[in-house]
């Protein structure tokens, strides 16, 4: 198939909460630190960071974590 998220290769995903909160500590920012430099709110942040499988968690888009890093990066 021709879709990103299908087929070989690297394919798009969603990072784990432990991942999103790895990101943010690895350039020491807090939660609302990273929210402003991620353009959204620090519930959002909250969510992101929350263990999956709970009520609170929601994924992270594959597009918008690798806009996180690059935001990071520059």
């Amino acid at each position: 198939s021709n879709h990103p998220n299908r087929g070989k290769g690297t394919a798009a995903r969603n990072p784990t909460p432990e991942e999103v909160a790895e990101l943010r500590k690895t350039h020491g920012l807090t939660q609302t630190e990273a929210a402003m430099r991620w353009m959204t709110t620090i519930n959002t942040v909250r969510s992101w960071e929350a263990a999956e499988g709970t009520q609170n968690h929601r994924r992270v888009h594959p597009l918008m974590w690798w806009a996180m890093q690059r935001i990071l990066s520059e």
